[in-house]
Order: structure tokens, then C-alpha cells, then sequence
């Protein structure tokens, strides 16, 4: 038995983050670095976009394509990360990912024109997928103190990169809108390095779990699965009116829009992990699922209503409040889709990431034209509103009682829905 087995089976079954971080090795420390650079990347591009669309002289319809295809590529990368890590193993996944960020990072930074920008931001989206599909798993294979202690890691590294990326971008921002992406290149580099010398080699294809391109797809002939995807897709959809579309609503100094989506990314962050467990516990499943989604409403009705009175004050509140119910309903959705699927977690995490980017790349393309089709800049949160009343009636269509879940199961697949929601983000 390796020393890693034996902690994982002697370790507590709650610890503290000081307990969870001490005594960890070199691999751990250097995958958890990589993906806080990678989850910055995240909201990264929020606090600049108006800068972006000045300089390069360039329409909402264009700028917001930065976040469609962005998420557009992850649609498609859901069906191949499972075969590439097969066929390849995942730590040449993993570098191969870390590198296609470095490249698009770092030539993002000289690009002249729009069109070069949305393309390197395809490279970008291929990139953070297939790093995010191998990440987790080699956090939890070496973490020392069991997969508890893993899921901490693992969930720091998400509350930083989504609220340092927003503050790295504004900060960086304020000098120009180039150098929050040289900035990124730089440092995930040396995430890259210090990957590509410090995670353990690849055993042979035999050893690892075949997986086809196609099994994605086939998970969701599963009917539970395939609904909650739905659902997801739409409340998804509207996630990302509130990143893709509040920057040019806003039209703020970098630094102001910042400081704005710094407060939404600790409020999803902090949410997603101390507050869904609740959630679910106290109301159920699907009670709780749907509740979450009539707050995120609620808010996208309030962010209208600003926008509709020009009124930055109510919808800059309303970006940063909407955050407490996506963290809800990123880690609660994907919970509901855990207990869902029949087959491997990695597969069936696979099949509804596939729906759900959809549903937040179509959002993306869509925003800026909503706005110019019914002349109004509030039209795409009053859609948002709609999507949400799409996402309540599929929820509504899973099957089971919604029932509160025991305290302890909650809390164990809700951990890990955390985790598995995180990694594709």
C-alpha cells in the first residue's frame, strides 16, 4: 500500500483548511497553482471588455463572441477529454491544455484586431478543458489526508482564481487592456513547468478506463440526466447574460468593473461550497434547485429594471448579489446530475457539460443582438428572467420525491458536485 492509500484511508472525515494544505507534496502544490491561474481566466476578460471594444474598435456583438466561443469549444471539448486522457494519459492532457493557455495568453496580448482575439480565445477555451478534465483527478491521486482534504484544495483554488482573476484583470487593465493576458501567459507558464516536472508519468493506455468520444452523448439517453442538463442549459444561459453582458452595460473603468465581479466571484465561490449543502438539506433536491432558480430571477428582474432606469448603482448590486444563487445552483444542479447518472462519474459529468455550455454559449452569441433586436440594453436580463422560467418547468420534470437529503450524504455528494461543477468551468 503507498503512502497516499494509506491516508487516504486513515484520514478524518473533516478538516480544516490548515489541516488539509500542511505537509502536502510538490505535485499537489503545483497542479492547485495551475488551476487557480486557469479559474482566474474565468473573469479575467470581464473588467477589460469595454476597453477591448474601444480599442479595437470593435461592436458588442463582437466582443461579447469573446465569452461564445470561449465556452463554444467547451461544448465540443466535453466529448474528447474523456478520450484524450485515455489515449493519452493525463498529465499529457493536462500539459498539453496548460500549454494551449500559454500560447493564447501570451499572443492574445499582441493581437490587433478582434477576429485574432476571438480565435485565440477558441484556443484558450480548448485549452482550460482539457487541463480542467485531468486537474481534479491529480489533486485527489496525491493530495495526503484523503479526498476531504483534496476537496478543500481543490475549492481554494477555485475561490481564488474567480476572485483574483476579475482583480488581476482590472488592476492590469487600468495600465492596458494587453497586459492582464501577458500577465496570465506569464504565470501559467510557470504552472506549466513546474506541472510538467513535479506530476508523476503516465502509465500505459492498458491501465486506464477506455472511453469513447461518443459516451458522452450515450450518457444521456439516461432521462434524469438528460432533463437536468436541460434545465441546467437554460439557468446556465443565464449565468452568462450577467458576465457576458454586464461589462458593456456598465461601461466602467476597468478597475470599478473589477471590483464588481471580484464580489460576485467570492459570492459564487462561497456559496457554492457552504451554502448548497443547506439549501438541499433543508428544502431537497429539487425544492431547492428550483427555489435558487426563482432568486437568480428575482435578481435578472432587478438588473433589468436598472439597466431599463440607466441605474449602475441597482444593477452593479445585482451582479454581485446574483452570485450567492449561481453558486447555489452551480454545485446543486450538478449534484442533481451526480445522482442522475448510471455509468462512470467522468462520463456522465461529460454528457451534461455538453448541454449545459451549450445553453451559456448560445447566451453569449445572443446577448448583444437581443439588445439591438428590441432596442433596449435591459432586453437580454428580461430574457434571462424567461430562461429561468425554461429551467424551473425541466427541473420540475425530474423524477424522485423532493425530499431533504440526510445531512451527511448531503454534504459528501454536494463536496463533490463542488468540485465536478468547478472543473468545468
Amino acid at each position: 500500500m503507498t503512502s497516499t492509500q494509506a491516508d487516504l484511508q486513515h484520514a478524518p472525515e473533516h478538516q480544516g483548511f490548515l489541516d488539509a494544505v500542511r505537509g502536502q507534496p510538490v505535485a499537489v502544490w503545483a497542479t492547485a497553482f495551475a488551476a487557480v491561474i486557469a479559474f482566474m481566466g474565468i473573469g479575467l476578460v470581464d473588467p477589460i471588455l469595454p476597453e477591448i471594444a474601444k480599442q479595437l474598435d470593435a461592436g458588442a456583438d463582437k466582443v461579447t463572441l469573446l465569452f461564445a466561443v470561449y465556452m463554444g469549444v467547451q461544448v465540443l471539448a466535453m466529448l474528447i477529454t474523456g478520450y484524450c486522457s485515455y489515449r493519452f494519459g493525463p498529465k499529457r492532457t493536462l500539459i498539453a491544455g496548460l500549454v494551449f493557455i500559454v500560447v493564447a495568453a501570451g499572443v492574445s496580448a499582441t493581437a490587433n484586431g478582434i477576429g485574432e482575439l476571438i480565435a485565440l480565445r477558441v484556443a484558450w477555451g480548448l485549452g482550460n478543458a482539457l487541463f480542467m478534465a485531468t486537474a481534479l483527478a491529480f489533486i485527489i491521486g496525491s493530495a495526503r489526508g484523503g479526498q476531504h482534504g483534496a476537496i478543500l484544495l481543490y475549492e481554494a483554488a477555485l475561490g481564488l482564481g474567480l476572485a483574483v482573476g476579475p482583480l488581476i484583470g482590472a488592476i492590469l487593465g487600468e495600465w492596458t487592456w494587453r497586459a492582464p493576458f501577458g500577465g496570465t501567459a506569464i504565470l501559467m507558464a510557470i504552472g506549466a513547468i513546474l506541472c510538467a516536472t513535479k506530476l508523476t508519468k503516465d502509465g500505459p493506455s492498458s491501465e486506464r478506463p477506455k472511453v469513447g468520444i461518443t459516451d458522452p452523448l450515450r450518457a444521456l439517453k439516461n432521462r434524469k440526466l438528460l432533463v437536468t442538463g436541460i434545465g441546467s442549459a437554460f439557468y446556465t444561459a443565464g449565468f452568462f447574460t450577467v458576465i457576458a453582458w454586464a461589462p458593456i452595460v456598465l461601461d466602467m473603468r476597468p478597475i470599478y468593473l473589477g471590483l464588481v465581479f471580484v464580489g460576485w466571484g467570492l459570492c459564487v465561490a462561497l456559496s457554492g461550497v457552504t451554502l448548497a449543502p443547506r439549501v438541499v438539506e433543508a428544502l431537497g433536491e429539487k425544492l431547492g434547485v428550483i427555489s435558487a432558480v426563482g432568486v437568480f430571477a428575482v435578481v435578472m428582474a432587478a438588473a433589468a429594471i436598472g439597466t431599463a432606469g440607466d441605474n449602475k448603482a441597482v444593477v452593479m448590486a445585482a451582479i454581485i448579489v446574483s452570485g450567492i444563487p449561481s453558486g447555489v445552483l452551480n454545485t446543486a444542479l450538478t449534484g442533481m446530475a451526480m445522482a442522475a447518472g448510471t455509468g462512470p462519474r467522468s462520463v456522465s459529468s461529460a454528457g451534461y457539460n455538453f448541454l449545459r455550455w451549450m445553453g451559456a454559449a448560445v447566451s453569449a452569441l445572443l446577448v448583444a443582438h437581443l439588445a439591438e433586436w428590441f432596442d433596449s440594453n435591459a432586453a437580454p436580463y428580461w430574457f434571462a428572467v424567461g430562461y429561468c422560467a425554461v429551467a424551473v418547468l425541466a427541473i420540475s420534470m425530474v423524477g424522485g420525491a423532493p425530499k431533504p437529503e440526510p445531512s451527511l450524504e448531503t454534504e459528501r455528494r454536494f463536496g463533490e458536485a463542488a468540485l465536478v461543477g468547478a472543473e468545468e468551468l
